[in-house]
């Protein structure tokens, strides 16, 4: 402790210099895992949200020429105009909705950037923001930085983990400014029927919502399921902010490139922050998503066909060791259900780390409505699933 001009007794600098809103938020439930797993070796992780793929080939290519070409200069704020055109096309094409990419489409560095941009933009202190729980750890420190207030609606196992429009609208208040939706959902691979997605339409219309959608994993969808952008449904793309990009469907998180899509008015606002802050994503990476977008729909199909035959293996490996899963029709997670070992998510993760060194995330690290589960990532090999389904497997059995 240090002493004021006064003599009375203060908390060092250090301490003191950080915002409320900073010293609110827990460090990632997530990151202590991964801390202990960079000590250990043969751990096969199946905790980080990565794909295993490298980025293909053409894009890469793409990257490169972009260097050679001496194209290492800024963009325009809004990204470059070929980028925003050839991403305007691509999201008609896919769901149908329209924007136009001179002033409602904004490129930028991930699709996280895209969430923090939308969310410091629009939300005003005291502003609620309806969230589904389990979501993706981001959300709400996201939430609480750009000044709101996270109020969660919790989802269950029972609904395949998909949000229930009642439990919506009776979380809804005079200071709820906005829905916020994660899906296809990280962690636990859930969608949107589209009954859900219409419900909750009429919901944010009824109660004049603004809604953000952070889609980023729209093109990993399995079996009958298929994805529509909620900014396509009927009187919703004027009250969305889509969000998305290139890090999941064609294995580029490294890249860092992501975008948004809203009215002219919305991202005109946003693009402040983002002129200030970032000024512009990186230009050799535009590129590159540029020709993913022009090239790259063969590559996506090629990694899709194998993450759905990993999510299969996966999920009917946890099922037949007594670990409920649900068949997730999204992304590249599972998230079984551990209550059947007597442990709480936490206790399974580590004992698991540290007696057979395979990783899974705890679910209550993605909020409280996952703490009898584990989020398992099937963005790896084939042979390497196969190998933690038989460690877990031998754990599974000694807890029981």
């Amino acid at each position: 402790m240090t002493t004021d001009i006064r003599g009375a007794a203060r908390a060092p600098l250090a301490e003191r210099a950080l915002s409320e809103r900073v010293r609110t938020v827990p460090p990632s439930g997530i990151r202590r895992f991964f801390d202990i797993l960079a000590t250990m070796t043969d751990v096969i992780s199946l905790g980080v949200g990565e794909p295993d793929f490298d980025t293909p080939r053409s894009i890469v290519e793409a990257g490169v020429e972009s260097l050679r070409e001496g194209r290492t200069h800024y963009t325009s704020n809004y990204g470059t105009l070929e980028l925003r055109r050839t991403l305007a096309a691509h999201l008609e094409r896919l769901y149908g909705v329209a924007y136009d990419p001179k002033s409602e489409l904004l490129i930028t560095v991930g699709a996280s950037e895209a969430v923090d941009l939308a969310l410091r933009a629009t939300c005003d202190p005291g502003d609620e923001v309806i969230l589904h729980e389990p979501s993706y750890v981001a959300y709400v420190p996201a939430i609480v930085f750009a000044g709101g207030t996270a109020v969660h609606v919790a989802t269950r196992f029972e609904d395949d983990f998909a949000l229930d429009p009642a439990a919506v609208e009776a979380a809804i208040t005079s200071r709820t400014k906005a829905l916020f939706l994660g899906y296809p959902c990280n962690p636990t691979g859930a969608v949107l029927p589209d009954a859900v997605q219409d419900e909750l339409a009429r919901i944010a219309d009824r109660h004049d919502l603004l809604v953000y959608s952070d889609e980023i994993y729209d093109r990993l969808a399995y079996g009958s399921y298929r994805h529509r952008a909620f900014s396509s449904l009927p009187g919703m793309r004027e009250r969305t902010i889509l969000m998305g990009g290139f890090s999941k469907a064609y294995a580029m998180t490294g890249w860092r490139i992501g975008w948004l899509a809203a009215p002219a008015e919305i991202v005109e606002g946003i693009l402040k922050i983002h002129q200030y802050t970032i000024m512009t994503a990186p230009t050799v990476a535009q590129d590159a998503a540029l020709v993913a977008l022009i090239e790259g729909e063969p590559d996506v199909a090629r990694m899709l066909a194998e993450y759905d035959r990993r999510r299969r293996l996966v999920v009917d490996g946890f099922n037949a060791m007594g670990l409920e899963t649900f068949e997730p029709r999204g992304a590249f997670y599972a998230f079984p259900r551990i209550t059947s070992t007597g442990l709480d998510a936490e206790t399974f993760s580590r004992r698991l780390l540290e007696e057979e060194h395979v990783a899974v995330v705890p679910g209550n690290a993605f909020g409280q409505s996952g703490a009898e589960h584990v989020r398992a990532c099937y963005a790896t090999s084939y042979e390497r699933l196969e190998e933690a389904l038989a460690r877990i497997g031998k754990f599974v059995e000694r807890c029981q």
